[in-house]
């Protein structure tokens, strides 16, 4: 079982940085891809930022260039690094992970993995 616990959130103005944690346990087996949700009010989850074998990475279009996925093996911790933020960027971001290597198939949707974590609130104001 992998258990996700997402950290970093909080209050920000626009243009401000902010970055998220995301420490994980479980098998590595289990969470071979990891990537980050984002759902505004009345919005669909979507999907912001892949990370799977060999740390290839993906990006929704609307982040790229603004945001780094990264993780740290040894402390099984997988971070977004959220530059210039926007209002639009207001959301709760979700930590997801599965066992199979969804970078592949580049995309990045929420039906594709199979373990998430409760989420921390991001708030950007103009």
């Amino acid at each position: 079982q992998v258990q996700l616990v997402e950290s970093g959130g909080g209050s920000v103005q626009s243009g401000g940085s902010l970055r998220l944690s995301c420490l994980a346990s479980g098998s590595t087996a289990s969470r071979r891809s990891m990537a980050w949700f984002r759902q505004a009010p009345g919005k669909e989850r979507e999907g912001v930022a892949l990370i799977g074998t060999d740390s290839n990475t993906l990006y929704a279009d609307s982040v790229k260039g603004w945001f780094t996925i990264s993780q740290d093996s040894a402390k099984n911790t997988m971070y977004l690094q959220m530059n210039s933020l926007k209002p639009e960027d207001t959301g709760l971001y979700y930590c997801a992970a599965d066992p199979a290597n969804r970078w592949w198939l580049q995309r990045i949707r929420p039906t594709d993995f199979a373990y998430w974590g409760q989420g921390t609130q991001v708030t950007v104001s103009s």
